[in-house]
């Protein structure tokens, strides 16, 4: 909410672009491209909510390079217990707790996706078997 100037729920090129400033990261006009096209799932060059979580999920995982941009904002946003204090440093592992409950909520979808299409898969497979079958007895 703090960057999203439009207050549309989304965080856009220009505002990626300023909240890189503000965070002492400040990126090219094309990387700040690459760091969105990287998370960019619904491919609307702007991200959500749940796009920016999956940054988090990625730098966790190890899977984003050491020079990049969204590296360098995952590593950015780490709290400092210190200067946060104790309210600042609850608010955000609460939040950190919910992106990784929404990256397995996410993780789950897919696995059930991809079930489904191997379900589907079968059920053809099937389908056109008994269709071959079905077939011979009417070429003999």
């Amino acid at each position: 909410r703090r960057y999203d100037a439009g207050k549309d729920g989304f965080i856009d090129l220009m505002e990626l672009k300023l909240m890189m400033e503000k965070l002492g990261a400040p990126q090219t006009h094309l990387g700040l491209k690459n760091m969105i096209k990287e998370v960019d799932e619904d491919l609307d060059s702007k991200l959500s909510f749940r796009e920016f979580l999956l940054i988090f999920r990625k730098a966790a995982a190890g899977e984003l390079q050491e020079d990049s941009g969204l590296h360098a904002l995952a590593r950015l946003s780490e709290i400092d217990v210190s200067t946060e204090g104790v309210k600042g440093a609850k608010n955000f592992f609460e939040a950190k707790a919910q992106a990784i409950n929404e990256a397995s909520r996410f993780e789950e979808e897919i696995r059930a996706e991809q079930e489904e299409k191997k379900k589907q898969a079968e059920e053809l497979k099937q389908r056109k078997a008994a269709f071959k079958e079905l077939q011979s007895t009417f070429t003999q």
